[in-house]
Order: structure tokens, then C-alpha cells, then sequence
């Protein structure tokens, strides 16, 4: 999944990396790195979802 961005016929470079971070974002490329640089067990990993899953179920608490 490689995220391509041509260039736009007259477009400067710095509108270019706006529209480049943007779809980085919107991919999930940041978290998904940011998830990965340290290593995580599996318990850990299942005991993260399991939080994040009650969470989802009751916003209240």
C-alpha cells in the first residue's frame, strides 16, 4: 500500500506534502508506526482491544 502523489502543474512543494501527510492520515499510516515501534504481547495487545472495545460499548464510565 504505497501512497503516491503526482504533481500538479504548478502546485509548490509545501502544498504537496500537505496533501501527502493528509492521506498519511487518513490511512492511518502515523498510528499504525507509532504502534509498531516497540514491540507489544500478545496479552497486552488483547488486553488494549478489550479496553478500547468497553469503552465503545459504555461511554459513560
Amino acid at each position: 500500500m504505497a501512497i503516491r502523489i503526482k504533481a500538479r502543474s504548478g502546485e509548490p512543494v509545501e502544498q504537496m506534502m500537505r496533501r501527502f501527510k493528509k492521506l498519511c492520515e487518513k490511512e492511518g499510516l502515523n498510528k499504525d508506526v507509532k504502534r509498531k515501534q516497540f514491540f507489544e504481547k500478545p496479552s497486552e495487545r488483547r488486553r488494549r482491544r478489550a479496553r478500547k472495545s468497553d469503552k465503545r460499548r459504555d461511554p459513560i464510565s
